[in-house]
């Protein structure tokens, strides 16, 4: 059995109320159905667009803000680019960066042009089944330690941003995950042991396209953590989890 982490109706979020003075708050935002996950074929890690699902729940995203954020950012990649879209297009005086906040792509050239998640799947569980915080898949695959480097440098970016309210952060599901497992765990260095514990907390928890996860500032120098989602209705706590670490893309 899998874990899903149950999560509410997007209007059950907490809301922003004015820009101006609301206190710091994240919204880690997961891109909507891509042609990948939808299980077509696509070009490399970085091209899949949306589906019409997908545009469909980037919709509902920007419908959950109550309020201006200070800050867009997307991931470089199509798809959370094109999730970011509406929330831009309703929101057009908010500056709009992009950062390095993609999806974690250790396959490399393994991911090849024209490739489906199934056919890359047996890459992608030969790689967590033999844990190695520094390999390197497929000629220039990011390893797993650099991905955890990366969640690092997006939380200490935005605890040092200096813009009130809200900072929507429009990226990816794996991600997402390695900005909470770091921040649950503490762990800034992974040995071996410690990516195959990430990899049984990506494989339990359940982020699905439309995600929201909201960082608020908690002790010195950490976020505290809250789920939520954009999809209408909730999640049921019997509900099947379908993903994994193939079907990310």
């Amino acid at each position: 059995m899998r874990l899903i982490i149950p999560l509410g109706r997007y209007d059950s979020l907490v809301r922003v109320t004015e820009t101006e003075s609301a206190p710091r708050r994240v919204w880690l935002i997961r891109h909507g159905e891509s042609e990948s996950n939808a299980g077509l074929p696509t070009d490399g890690p970085a091209a899949a667009p949306l589906t019409p699902s997908g545009r469909r729940q980037a919709e509902r995203v920007a419908s959950a803000f109550s309020a201006a954020p200070s800050l867009i950012v997307s991931s470089p990649f199509v798809r959370a680019r094109e999730t970011a879209a509406p929330t831009r297009a309703r929101f057009p005086d908010v500056p709009y960066e992009e950062w390095p906040v993609q999806e974690f792509t250790f396959l490399g050239a393994l991911h090849g042009p024209n490739t489906t998640n199934e056919q890359r799947r047996p890459h992608a569980e030969a790689y967590w089944a033999s844990p190695d915080p520094a390999r390197v898949l497929g000629g220039d695959g990011e390893t797993f330690r650099a991905l955890v480097a990366r969640a690092r440098t997006m939380l200490d970016t935005l605890a040092a941003r200096p813009e009130p309210g809200l900072i929507a952060v429009f990226t990816h599901g794996l991600f997402m995950r390695a900005a909470m497992w770091t921040l649950l765990t503490g762990v800034t260095d992974p040995t071996a042991g410690q990516m195959a514990a990430f990899h049984r907390f990506a494989e339990v928890g359940r982020t699905p396209n439309g995600t929201i996860v909201e960082l608020r500032p908690g002790p010195p120098d950490l976020f505290t953590i809250t789920f939520g989602t954009a999809e209408q209705g909730a999640v049921p706590p019997a509900a099947e989890a379908v993903e994994d670490a193939a079907s990310h893309a």
